[in-house]
């Protein structure tokens, strides 16, 4: 089978690198792809966003199977273009992707379909969240504990597209639980949890995500089973019922809440770095998996997972989220992989063989254990190993909950 990867970050690279151990892959090609993904396949030069220039390159290579990793050219109906013209495609239409393009769409949607999720406010006044409607890289989320936070997040938001979203803040602990759809059968995936903010501490600005892990202390099987049955299947079945069957990953973010599971937000692609922290414990062939559900029938299929845990942490410009850092060299990465972590790139360059800095999140470093803290440990250890000028990571990704597994509490 001769897959194309649409996107060139450390989600990509993750995928491709998961794609590559299938017996069932005969050519891999990503467009635009990084350094990475290059070790792995062919990266060819196409923006993500770029439908015509995609089709065309699916059509000069024969590709059997398109995977599109990043949000943008779902919203722009990139995955409806290779559709219409005979190409199978993992990831939503325009219409289903609005679930992750508009705030105020999946609001009305999550309404109508009964999922729990947090009190709209017609006017802003703390504490409460708030959202930009739009696409925003993961940077349109301001939590507004009280008033200073408030009207700064209100000068901030006026800089994005469309009319803000106001909710109540909610309190609890974050889940992401992402889930293969195609029509209305699922597969989940491991539960994780990302880490948006920018410091430690869950301090700083919202980012596109700091770090991840899985599994998650406390989600079994039977808790994922209730999460869809309540959540993921209504969306599901509710977009089918309006006639755009979502075919692709369905990510829901969740906050466990005193008052039970509230849902954040959605993604309609996988998450990053969650893709990191999940992908090196799965089980199973994940191309079989995704030609399945782009064929629109999951049938049976079945994927495992490792009973191992596995801690992903994200090593990012000393800007980032405000900046990023383009042409430092980067060092470290071989001898970081040398301790048996995996080294997904992010935001790279290649420059007369030397890899080089082209982002705001860089590299993510992910490693796997038999405990969450062995996991840590292991993953920190390799980024100890890799560096360039300004570059800095968070030091407490799963820390709270390695501290719960050695029964330290939180």
């Amino acid at each position: 089978m001769k897959v194309l990867i649409v996107g060139s970050g450390g989600r990509e690279h993750a995928l491709a690198w998961k794609l590559a151990q299938s017996p069932r892959l005969g050519e891999l090609h990503a467009a635009p792809g990084n350094p990475g993904i290059a070790a792995l396949g062919n990266c060819h030069p196409v923006r993500a966003d770029d439908g015509e220039g995609l089709l065309a390159l699916a059509h000069a290579l024969a590709i059997d199977l398109v995977v599109v990793g990043p949000e943008v050219p779902l919203v722009a109906g990139v995955a409806d273009q290779l559709r219409h013209a005979g190409t199978a495609v993992f990831g939503p239409g325009r219409e289903a992707a609005m679930l992750e393009g508009s705030k105020s769409f999946a609001k009305e949607l999550m309404l109508a379909a009964g999922v729990p999720t947090a009190k709209d406010l017609s006017e802003p006044a703390w504490p409460c969240v708030v959202k930009a409607d739009g696409l925003a890289a993961g940077k349109g989320v301001f939590v507004c504990p009280d008033t200073e936070s408030l009207s700064r997040a209100l000068r901030e938001v006026e800089g994005f597209p469309g009319k803000p979203v106001f909710e109540e803040l909610l309190v609890g602990e974050e889940l992401s639980m992402l889930v293969l759809a195609a029509g209305e059968e699922t597969l989940a995936l491991a539960p994780a949890q990302d880490f948006k903010r920018a410091y430690d501490g869950d301090q700083g600005p919202n980012t596109g995500g700091m770090g991840s892990y899985s599994p998650v202390p406390g989600i079994g099987q039977s808790e994922v089973e209730a999460i869809l049955e309540q959540v993921h299947r209504p969306v599901l079945a509710e977009l089918n019922d309006r006639g755009h069957p979502f075919i692709g990953v369905l990510y829901a973010g969740l906050m466990r809440t005193d008052e039970g599971l509230k849902v954040l937000e959605f993604n309609v692609r996988f998450g990053d770095p969650e893709t990191q922290a999940i992908l090196p414990r799965l089980e199973g062939d994940l191309l079989e998996a995704l030609a399945a559900a782009a064929n629109g029938d999951l049938g049976d299929l079945k994927l495992g997972v490792s009973d191992q845990a596995c801690v992903t942490v994200v090593l990012a410009a000393g800007n980032y989220p405000a900046g990023s850092d383009k042409g430092s060299p980067i060092t470290g990465i071989a001898a970081a992989e040398e301790t048996g972590a995996i080294v997904f790139q992010a935001g790279t360059a290649m420059r007369d063989e030397t890899l080089l800095t082209s982002g705001g999140r860089v590299l993510n470093v992910s490693a796997l254990g038999s405990t969450i803290a062995e996991a840590r440990e292991r993953a920190y250890a390799a980024c100890e190993k890799i560096s360039w000028e300004g570059m800095r990571y968070r030091t407490d990704i799963a820390l709270a909950s390695a501290k719960r597994e050695a029964g330290e509490g939180a």
